[in-house]
């Protein structure tokens, strides 16, 4: 079964909530999370006047083509309350497809890697805290290596998961690497 890597995001009500339920609603669609990182507070990127984000990664398996992905988080987002609006604007949740097994996809409405994930702290630092090892296949590098080269400064710990089982959490100790 595919593995995928989902980067989630929200700095909109109650964003502990907001989560929580956007991976719930994950699982219900048959995107199976396995692993969820710990949640980070981060300061916004582009548009700064606006709430700081709480984010997280999770690992998933799930057999939806990648389209079919994109329009069952695209689908949770708005039942969640984002409505369409600027670049980088404020949100309730933010899902996005950052890798999806090792494949490689550049279609107008979807890019598979996630285009900016390399440059941004607020993914590969939950991310590296599931798949450190994980090698970029365009880039050939490992997200730990990724991660070495941005600055981490406006990401900060939030507390150790929120809600989801312990069985289904990956830890910096206990962490995943690519099948």
């Amino acid at each position: 079964m595919p593995i995928v890597y989902l980067g989630l995001g929200a700095n909109l009500g109650d964003r502990e909530a907001n989560l929580r339920e956007a991976v719930r609603r994950l699982d219900e669609a048959g995107v199976h999370v396995t692993a969820l990182s710990p949640l980070y507070e981060t300061a916004p990127v582009g548009y700064l006047d606006q709430p700081d984000f709480l984010n997280a990664v999770c690992r998933a398996e799930c057999q939806l083509p990648p389209h079919d992905l994109l329009r069952v988080v695209k689908g949770i987002e708005a039942a969640l309350g984002r409505r369409p609006s600027f670049r980088n604007a404020p949100r309730p949740v933010d899902i996005d497809i950052l890798f999806y097994d090792d494949r490689v996809l550049d279609t107008p409405d979807l890019v598979i890697p996630h285009p900016r994930l390399a440059e941004r702290a607020f993914v590969l630092v939950p991310l590296a805290d599931l798949a450190p090892g994980l090698v970029h296949p365009v880039l050939g590098r490992t997200v730990a290596d990724l991660l070495a080269a941005v600055d981490r400064a406006s990401v900060h710990p939030y507390g150790p998961h929120f809600g989801i089982p312990q069985s289904a959490i990956a830890t910096p100790q206990s962490a995943i690497t690519p099948p």
